[in-house]
């Protein structure tokens, strides 16, 4: 079985989100979350899946979700 990667999708505003959202999900992404007001998409895809998503019309960008980050504290010099 092909391991699947949770990936962010940012749109562009090109094309409404929910003709992205279709698009992405006729190619295998499983969608997560749809957050219109940000306009980005989260969810799982393959990598080969995640090539093709790259060149539909209304995806601005496609990156791999790093996960959970930490800023710090205030006044802390570490951070994520």
């Amino acid at each position: 079985m092909v391991a699947k990667k949770k990936w962010i999708i940012t749109v562009s505003g090109e094309r409404s989100i929910s003709a992205v959202k279709k698009d992405i999900t006729a190619l295998g992404f499983d969608v997560t979350n749809v957050l219109e007001e940000i306009g980005s998409i989260t969810g799982t895809a393959t990598d080969s899946a995640a090539k093709k998503i790259r060149s539909i019309p209304g995806v601005a960008d496609l990156s791999e979700d790093s996960g959970e980050f930490s800023i710090g504290d205030p006044g802390s010099d570490g951070t994520w």
